[in-house]
């Protein structure tokens, strides 16, 4: 007996991808991966976004996401990648859909994809920790300890149980700086910017803050306000961390030069 087959014409076929950059701010950085999910197909709908579907009886619109960030957390570089059926402007795109989500989920960058392999591109991140009720130079000295040291393990609950990281190995750059004169509140702050690589299994932002607990006693009043600021490849020698999008929009220049096929 042959496999039954959905009944009705296939899907069209995707003639472009588009690459968006998103942020997650204010309390909008308590949604949750799958809230973003929802809000981002409607807003795809709202704004009439070609969308591209899957095949099979329950299609679903083409959209992958890359590397998002934990509940909680707020972030200026989510990433994603939908398919289109009809060719679109990304920017023009972006402005749609800007205007089509709540204010704090914010389009922020699009370019067409012209590139393979953009998930493995998304080697680092770059974060900020606010540190409420830290002085700075507590801060600094913890930074210290736990860059001086070979490793520093520790242990966190998993879906696989508990594991154990070594935060060292992960950290590419670590510093301490006091808060910035638009701080709002009262009481000491340190600020940590922080470089973390995407390693297996993944460590995070609250991974390295137990790291700093166990190797220098540093253990803030309330918690940390935890924001990534970018994510990209990782350029060793400094450890900074680079645009994602740069070889998507170089082939774009390429393609639309004069002399290009696009």
């Amino acid at each position: 007996m042959g496999k039954r087959q959905p009944e009705g014409p296939p899907p069209a076929p995707v003639a472009q991808r588009i690459r968006l950059r998103y942020t997650k701010r204010g309390r909008l950085r308590f949604t949750s991966h799958r809230d973003f999910q929802r809000a981002f197909e409607r807003a795809l709908r709202r704004a009439e976004v070609p969308m591209a579907y899957s095949a099979g009886f329950t299609p679903h619109p083409k959209v992958s996401y890359a590397n998002a960030a934990p509940t909680g957390t707020g972030s200026e570089a989510e990433y994603l990648e939908i398919a289109l059926t009809e060719r679109r402007d990304p920017e023009a795109l972006r402005r749609q859909l800007d205007d089509s989500l709540p204010d704090g989920l914010d389009v922020v960058d699009a370019v067409e994809a012209r590139t393979g392999g953009f998930a493995d591109r998304l080697t680092a991140s770059r974060w900020e920790l606010r540190l409420d009720g830290v002085e700075p130079q507590e801060a600094e000295k913890a930074v210290a300890v736990f860059l001086a040291a070979e490793s520093v393990e520790v242990r966190r609950q998993t879906k696989k149980g508990i594991r154990t990281f070594d935060t060292r190995a992960a950290v590419a750059a670590l510093e301490a700086v006091p808060a910035g004169s638009d701080r709002t509140g009262e009481g000491p702050c340190a600020i940590l910017r922080l470089v973390v690589r995407h390693l297996t299994p993944a460590v995070r932002p609250d991974d390295v803050l137990s790291g700093l607990r166990a190797t220098a006693d540093l253990a803030p009043p309330v918690p940390a306000a935890v924001t990534r600021l970018a994510q990209g490849p990782l350029d060793e020698e400094t450890g900074t961390v680079t645009d994602p999008f740069a070889p998507d929009r170089d082939a774009t220049l390429v393609a639309t030069a004069p002399d290009g096929t696009a």
